[in-house]
């Protein structure tokens, strides 16, 4: 039912647009001006860009349907991974590439243009639908920023999102529908030790790296369990050779399923690093954050389950998947929404080899429109 072509276009159009995160301004005035002319009863601009250096809002659509039953909140992100300017697209019979210079889009550009092409359709096919709420966010890419920055308590009553949300942002075929997702807590250690002259009287110094480096070795990092992982990534410490280094900074993540045991993992860090640097007769700073919380069903998977049936009747492989990464709806889970994440046949995303099979393209996009028109 949909139109293959017109959604093929759609996509080249916006990859051409170049929109970074933070830099999303162009790519959101072409959406805001898309459902206008689409006919959206409301559209409402959430502009708090300002917090994290961003320069285009979050895009709140709402679009009232005829059909009874719970409406439904289609949700996608406008920025894409760089490199991603002057895009050679390249349209093959079965998938759409580059010419390996630039990454493509496809994240999450693809699933802006399936959501599209199903509000397309219905308008130009006068169908019945429910109601059906469009939420485009900038700054996914760079630490969920956009979605981070709403603020719930300014979205008007009337363009408020539906709860029963689909993120159309997941890698791989369609078919998969990921219902859970861990939370991520960033962490940081400041070791303080103390200097002294390398070659003229090391023993006077307490050489941070050295400290760092055994309470490091000490951490359980990795795949901790099924649903846990844990990885330091960025060790900062900037002396010359001759001085026995007084401060070394490392930071890491980690992600699971439990906040229990993100927590209990964090505080065996702490109590780590508390052992090595009294031995050593050093201090240290520790810090943790929560990126974003767990992303889990609300409704026993009645949701996950009534989209996997969609699928099913078109004859398309599917199934109910647990990830180990983050996207907007871990966020959207805190305000209370309950979210999949479907796929719409984005590989190899966010490098230069990224490329999008259509068939997955066309299957989810239609898969989306029978669930909105049933």
């Amino acid at each position: 039912m949909i139109n293959k072509k017109r959604l093929v276009d759609t996509f080249v159009e916006m990859v051409k647009i170049y929109s970074p995160s933070k830099k999303e301004k162009e790519i959101a005035n072409y959406l805001i001006e898309r459902l206008e002319k689409l006919g959206a009863d409301e559209i409402h601009l959430d502009e708090n860009y300002d917090i994290y250096g961003g320069n285009a809002p979050v895009i709140f659509a709402k679009f009232k349907g005829q059909l009874r039953g719970d409406g439904v909140t289609l949700c996608a992100h406008m920025d894409v991974i760089e490199p991603c300017s002057n895009i050679n697209v390249i349209c093959e019979e079965d998938i759409i590439k580059t010419d390996d210079k630039t990454t493509l889009g496809g994240d999450d550009k693809g699933g802006i243009a399936a959501i599209l092409e199903v509000l397309e359709t219905i308008k130009e096919k006068n169908l019945q639908h429910r109601d059906i709420c469009v939420v485009f966010t900038p700054c996914e890419e760079a630490g969920l920023a956009g979605a981070k920055s709403i603020k719930w308590n300014n979205i008007p009553e009337k363009v408020f999102p539906a709860k029963n949300m689909i993120v159309v942002d997941n890698a791989g075929k369609s078919g998969i529908i990921a219902h859970t997702a861990p939370s991520k807590y960033d962490f940081r250690f400041e070791i303080y030790g103390k200097k002294a002259h390398a070659g003229i009287e090391p023993e006077k110094g307490i050489n941070s790296i050295v400290v760092a480096s055994e309470i490091i070795s000490k951490f359980t990092t990795g795949r901790i369990d099924t649903t846990t992982t844990s990885n330091i990534s960025n060790i900062e410490s900037n002396f010359a050779t001759n001085v026995v280094p007084d401060f070394c900074s490392f930071e890491g993540e980690i992600r699971g399923h439990s906040e229990e045991k993100i927590i209990e993992i964090l505080s065996q860090y702490e109590s780590i690093c508390n052992e090595v640097c009294n031995r050593y007769g050093a201090q240290f700073k520790f810090e943790k954050k929560c990126d974003f919380p767990i992303l889990k069903p609300k409704d026993d998977l009645k949701f996950a389950k009534a989209f996997e049936k969609v699928y099913l009747d078109m004859g398309i492989d599917t199934a109910l998947v647990v990830i180990g990464g983050g996207s907007d709806s871990n966020i959207f889970a805190k305000q209370g929404f309950n979210s999949i994440i479907i796929g719409i046949g984005m590989y190899k995303v966010h490098t230069t080899e990224e490329y999008l099979e259509l068939a997955d393209l066309y299957n989810t996009t239609e898969a989306i429109l029978r669930y909105v028109t049933i």
